[in-house]
């Protein structure tokens, strides 16, 4: 049997100012991503979801940052981010789940998401979340120097480009992660 005490299911980007720029995806993604997350509830597994927003006016966004925050920089100054950050309906945290809000593309970046998870014990995260060339791929491998076990559910990321989205999960993340069916992973134990 699976050891639970130790694993965090991380559902990352799943707000509704991400989702609505991928609204051909986000049917199935938050279907499969509410089971995952009733499987990492019944299993007593610690369920973090991930966040990416930022202050009024941006400020934590320099001249220097990667291309698509400063292609996003003049829009997101002067967006609603409590709109933006809120987390799509059909997977709304429990009372007593942490939510992380983070200022770059890793989960790890600019929040407390290593603090939080070493003082929880956990060894094992489970990915999922918009976008997997974006969010799930730098949380990936961040994550893989930090020497954490890694699985990520196949089904619960998505990509604006599909073959990227392919050629990650099948070819890249199966080096440092097991990569498994969010079926598979609720039948694991």
């Amino acid at each position: 049997m699976e050891q639970t005490s130790n694993t965090a299911l991380l559902v990352m980007e799943m707000q509704e100012g991400i989702l609505t720029m991928m609204p051909e995806a986000t049917s199935a993604i938050t279907e499969n991503i509410a089971r995952a997350i009733a499987g990492a509830r019944h299993y007593n597994i610690l369920v973090i979801y991930v966040l990416i927003g930022f202050r009024d006016n941006v400020p934590a966004l320099s001249q220097r940052e990667l291309k698509g925050f400063l292609a996003n920089k003049a829009h997101s100054a002067t967006m609603n981010m409590e709109e933006f950050m809120k987390i799509h309906p059909d997977l709304t945290p429990r009372n007593g789940e942490i939510t992380i809000v983070k200022r770059r593309v890793s989960a790890f970046t600019g929040s407390d998401l290593e603090v939080i998870l070493r003082s929880s014990g956990i060894q094992h995260i489970v990915l999922t979340g918009i976008s997997t060339s974006g969010v799930v791929l730098s949380t990936l491998r961040e994550a893989a120097d930090k020497d954490y076990r890694l699985t990520v559910l196949l089904d619960c990321c998505t990509d604006p480009d599909e073959k990227i989205h392919n050629i990650l999960i099948t070819r890249i993340f199966p080096d440092q992660a097991e990569v498994l069916t969010v079926d598979e992973w609720c039948n694991w134990w």
